[in-house]
């Protein structure tokens, strides 16, 4: 039991930081984001490869 509500935990944990880094990304400003080679529209794919890769 205890194995898998820290899996739970660790899962929730990692939602919270893809949801945040997602966001934030999302939120650059256009200037910024191209700077840094970045495409707001993709905040989803790179937010994803951050937390899970």
């Amino acid at each position: 039991m205890k194995i898998l509500i820290k899996k739970l935990k660790t899962a929730l944990h990692n939602h919270a930081r893809y949801i945040a880094t997602r966001n934030e990304i999302a939120r650059l400003p256009l200037d910024v984001a191209l700077d840094l080679g970045l495409s707001r529209g993709d905040a989803n794919e790179i937010a994803r490869k951050a937390v899970w890769n």
